[in-house]
């Protein structure tokens, strides 16, 4: 039987966190498959980090990042590379994950040369198309040419049921999040965050993250504010932010929460780490789309720093509680979970709706079927 050549292509850390798993799966059935790996490093230190956690080494970087880079820069830049890898690599399969636009300039490289698309962690909606932005129209135009949805849940099934989508190309595995954070929680990596949790046992930690586009500015300030405000006033919290590579977050937390002695900023951490921290965390802020899944795995409350969510699993299940950005809302949410033990216990003990951690096994199977049929 003639091995299928499988291109996994990924950009930026959360991709290379989900998209992992996947690899490793594959590598375990190199009689039927060979796996091409092609980063696009739009996010570059944040990527290798993920590699190194992972011992992966890509096949093809592109290595496109460049200081102020646009949405037009990112999209053209991998389109063209691409577009020369897959001339000369003719791969059988692309995989693409979740809605960067790494993601959707693969999708659509790959649809120009008539290679068929995998999409891992498709059919996730807002159906606002600004919201988050750029992410939810990728996601869609992504799933407009995709031959094989990988769904994390039945509510994406059913989403992409309403959109027309056939129903024998959707298969439902779970997150790969789950199966990343299964190879990385028991990790012993040391770590001087670590260090400073452990150093303050007694302390409530509050993890904080937060970089989308839509919230640079106004929003950002406003949810710092209220940080700031909340720390002040229960000498129990410390704060604990990874602050991300963009320049206009580096800039703003510096400026808003740098002075305050209970608030930590550190550099970016390593996947390992991170959830390492997660399951030491009271409680987490954040904008981010895979702390959703990640901290309900882990059995911490996630308040999303946002004002939709394409993840209303985890609104359902009761892990998750939408909060925006408006100053008094957040200092509202922060303070109840703070202090009514009842409501923190019913988010921190809700059961976790993105799967197994078995969900790359379930995406490998259905890639052989894919091709047996």
């Amino acid at each position: 039987m003639d091995k299928k050549k499988i291109a996994v292509v990924f950009g930026t850390r959360p991709e290379a966190i989900k998209m992992a798993p996947v690899i490793l799966e594959l590598n375990k059935h190199l009689d039927r498959f060979q796996v091409l790996v092609i980063v696009t490093a739009q996010h570059r230190e944040m990527l290798d980090q993920v590699l190194n956690v992972f011992d992966i080494t890509p096949d093809y970087d592109l290595d496109i990042m460049k200081k102020n880079q646009t949405l037009s820069d990112i999209t053209s830049d991998v389109l063209k590379g691409i577009e020369e890898v897959f001339t000369a690599e003719k791969p059988d399969l692309v995989l693409v994950h979740g809605d960067t636009t790494t993601s959707f300039s693969t999708a659509l490289a790959a649809y120009y040369h008539q290679i068929p698309i995998g999409h891992v962690e498709a059919g996730l909606r807002t159906y606002d198309k600004y919201f988050p932005f750029p992410e939810e129209a990728n996601r869609q135009l992504i799933d407009t040419l995709t031959d094989l949805f990988f769904v994390p849940t039945e509510l994406t099934k059913t989403n992409l049921l309403n959109e027309g989508k056939d129903e024998n190309k959707i298969i439902v595995t779970g997150n790969t999040v789950i199966d990343a954070i299964h190879y990385t929680k028991e990790s012993q990596t040391k770590h001087a965050a670590l260090d400073l949790i452990a150093q303050n046992p007694n302390q409530k930690w509050v993890l904080l993250t937060m970089h989308r586009r839509e919230n640079h500015g106004e929003p950002m300030k406003n949810v710092f504010e209220a940080i700031r405000e909340v720390t002040n006033t229960h000498e129990d919290v410390s704060v604990l932010m990874p602050v991300h590579l963009s320049p206009a977050v580096q800039l703003l937390a510096k400026d808003i929460l740098g002075k305050q002695s209970r608030i930590h900023l550190v550099e970016p951490l390593e996947v390992d780490v991170f959830h390492q921290v997660i399951n030491q965390s009271y409680l987490i802020l954040t904008d981010s789309g895979g702390l959703q899944e990640e901290a309900p795995a882990l059995d911490v409350p996630v308040l999303v720093l946002r004002n939709k969510t394409e993840r209303p699993e985890g609104l359902k299940a009761g892990t998750l509680k939408v909060i925006g950005t408006n100053k008094e809302d957040v200092k509202l949410a922060m303070n109840e979970l703070l202090t009514n033990k009842e409501v923190y216990q019913h988010m921190s003990k809700a059961v976790n709706p993105y799967g197994d951690g078995l969900a790359s096994g379930r995406i490998v199977k259905e890639i052989s079927n894919y091709f047996d049929s």
